[in-house]
Formats: C-alpha cells, sequence, structure tokens
C-alpha cells in the first residue's frame, strides 16, 4: 500500500500480519524484553520488514535500535522510515543520492477519538478538515491529518534532530491522494536550499490508511 504513494526509487517490504519467521537480533531484543505481546509483535514484524528492504537494496542487515526520539539507526549509506498499526507493518529504504528523508505513516482508517483533532490540528486545519468531511464524509479526515503530521515529523527529524511540535507544520490536504506541509519554523537545509515545505501523498484502502514524504535530494 505505501510503496504506491513513494518513487520507484523507494524500496518498500509491508506485512498484514505477523510471520513466524520473523525474529529480532540481540540488542533488539534488550528493547522489547518487557513489552507486551502486542508492542512486541509490532517491533519484530517491522524490524522483518526493513531486514527484507535492506536486502532488495543491498545493504546488510544490522540492529535497528531506537534511537533518540524512538528514530531507528539506519545503516550507513541508507535513509528509511517504518510504521506498524493494526493489521499492518512497513518499512522503506533508500539511498542518500536519490532522496534526502523519508516519512512514511499507517493508521486504522478511522475517525479521531473526540477531542483529538482539537489538540493536534492548528485552526485553519481544523477549518478544512470540517469543510473535508462536509463534502466527502467516507473518508477520514481527520486521522490522514493525523497521519500526515507524523510522516512530516519523520521525514524532519532525521534532516535536523529537533522534535517538531503538531502546531508547527500547516497541513492541506487535497482530495486527489496528496498533502502539503508547510513548516512554520526554519526548514533543515539540504543541498544548501532550506526547505521550506514538504510535499506528500495519501492513501485509503482496506479499513486502512497511509501517508508518505519523499524529500528531495539536492541537484
Amino acid at each position: 500500500m505505501i510503496a504506491e504513494i513513494l518513487p520507484a526509487s523507494v524500496v518498500v517490504e509491508a506485512a498484514y500480519d505477523d510471520p513466524p519467521q520473523a525474529r529480532l537480533e540481540p540488542a533488539e531484543e534488550a528493547v522489547v524484553a518487557k513489552a507486551v505481546e502486542t508492542r512486541r509483535r509490532e517491533f519484530t514484524t517491522v524490524r522483518h520488514c526493513a531486514r527484507l528492504a535492506l536486502g532488495r537494496l543491498g545493504v546488510p542487515y544490522r540492529p535497528l535500535v531506537p534511537g533518540l526520539r524512538g528514530a531507528p539507526s539506519w545503516p550507513d549509506g541508507v535513509i528509511g522510515s517504518m510504521t506498524h498499526c493494526a493489521g499492518y507493518r512497513a518499512a522503506a529504504v533508500a539511498r542518500p543520492g536519490d532522496l534526502a528523508s523519508l516519512g512514511v505513516d499507517a493508521e486504522p482508517a478511522l475517525a479521531l477519538p473526540e477531542g483529538v483533532l482539537e489538540a493536534i490540528a492548528l485552526p485553519g486545519e481544523q477549518e478544512r478538515i470540517g469543510k473535508l468531511l462536509a463534502e466527502l464524509p467516507h473518508l477520514p479526515w481527520d486521522r490522514l491529518l493525523f497521519s500526515a503530521k507524523e510522516a512530516v515529523y519523520k521525514a524532519w527529524f532525521p534532516l535536523t534532530g529537533l522534535f517538531l511540535e503538531f502546531a508547527e507544520a500547516d497541513i492541506t490536504l487535497d482530495p486527489d491522494g496528496t498533502f502539503h506541509a508547510v513548516l512554520l519554523v526554519p526548514g533543515p537545509v539540504v543541498g544548501g536550499r532550506t526547505v521550506g515545505a514538504f510535499d506528500g501523498r495519501w492513501i485509503v484502502r482496506d479499513g486502512l490508511l497511509a501517508t508518505a514524504i519523499a524529500v528531495p535530494a539536492a541537484e
């Protein structure tokens, strides 16, 4: 699913269940030694996806131990992003020469719990979501916004090493399957140019939704 909204240069592996052959390296095992079973399965399977994706890219696997703010430590010469939710896990990887950064997120295609939209969305975003819900009520626009915010952060963090608040990116979702995120703080510098916005894509299918951002490498 996520592969459909990313450039062809990105290698994606996904799973809709937890395959029995999925395994962890000892350093990864230590991270989830005391985790509940659901968390452990998600953690294991998404790294199984990453192992397969890196293999297709021709890169040996190394333990993907969460680092600062939980971001995985990808092997040298690789950029990547992972996501997992109920019924879906995916890893996306690429070479730095093709892209500067990646951000992917998947969620159940359900409306957000009451009060969450107001907590994560700017007033203008709330207004736009309200209009979209009125015009196309069969789509979970509020959850799509939340997912897009997650994708923005995942694309932002490897370029800056800084936290990004929900209110520091103003996102416009379009019914054509795209979205535009304007950064409200100084953007990262990529190849000598300051990036002030991210463009992404979204998809909804079979009870799931996904968002993805591929930040172009410097020309």
